[in-house]
């Protein structure tokens, strides 16, 4: 049998697709980032000089000469933003009274009871006694049916049920000056959650500006953010 002779046009050989208009995406892409991102570096680096060390140590020394309790709450909480911590919200079996997770661990409400204890007052103690006695007036958000020392005082709502029990509840403005330095401040998230920190006075020149030191997952930091959240609660407890 003689082969059938083919009349259609020469089969083409597939040429390799070139990756040049790729990289040219790629290099578009770099450059556009740098042109939006360029202007945030200058802050970047101020936020970072302003929340130094040095200034962290300034404002330590200062508050904790003035000696009323605020000050000194204050001077405790912004020596936790010199701790690495990293953000961790799992379950813990931990000793009672001065129980703790690992201090390189932690989350928002775990920066409040350390401040506090390092001060002189355990809040899983104070926050014990208190759902021991009044289980019912805390929320019941977690399915439990009894007081659990290993973690009620690692809930914002918890503690924000105690400050209002056993501190002073205050304004809830937007303005600074109604926030007293070692006030605490708990804010409503846009997910739905709280969130929890300390009022502290800013760094440097800008002492008299009211600032928060918080733990919202990056750790404990010195921050302009007080208007950041909206505000659910404000309260100054001391002992």
């Amino acid at each position: 049998m003689r082969p059938i002779e083919y009349i259609g046009p020469a089969p083409m050989k597939q040429k390799r697709r070139s990756t040049l208009g790729g990289w040219l995406l790629v290099a578009f892409a770099v450059a556009i980032a740098g042109i939006f991102l360029k202007p945030l570096i200058p802050f970047l680096r101020a936020q970072q000089d302003l929340t130094s060390d040095a200034n962290v140590n300034e404002a330590v020394s200062s508050l904790q000469s003035d000696g009323d309790f605020g000050s000194r709450l204050a001077a405790a909480a912004l020596q936790r933003t010199q701790v690495d911590v990293t953000f961790d919200r799992a379950y813990y079996q931990i000793d009672f009274p001065g129980g703790d997770i690992a201090p390189e661990r932690g989350k928002a409400e775990d920066l409040i009871v350390r401040a506090y204890r390092a001060i002189g007052v355990d809040l899983q103690l104070e926050l014990h006694e208190d759902i021991k006695q009044n289980f019912y007036a805390y929320p019941q958000l977690w399915d439990t049916t009894k007081p659990d020392t290993n973690v009620d005082h690692r809930r914002v709502q918890n503690l924000q049920r105690f400050f209002s029990r056993k501190g002073q509840p205050l304004a809830m403005t937007q303005d600074s000056e109604d926030f007293g330095v070692g006030d605490i401040v708990i804010w409503q998230l846009l997910n739905g959650g709280k969130h929890v920190g300390i009022v502290v006075p800013g760094p440097g020149a800008k002492k008299s500006e009211r600032w928060v030191v918080h733990n919202i997952g990056n750790g404990p930091v010195w921050e302009a953010a007080l208007f950041d959240y909206t505000i659910d609660g404000h309260y100054r407890f001391s002992k």
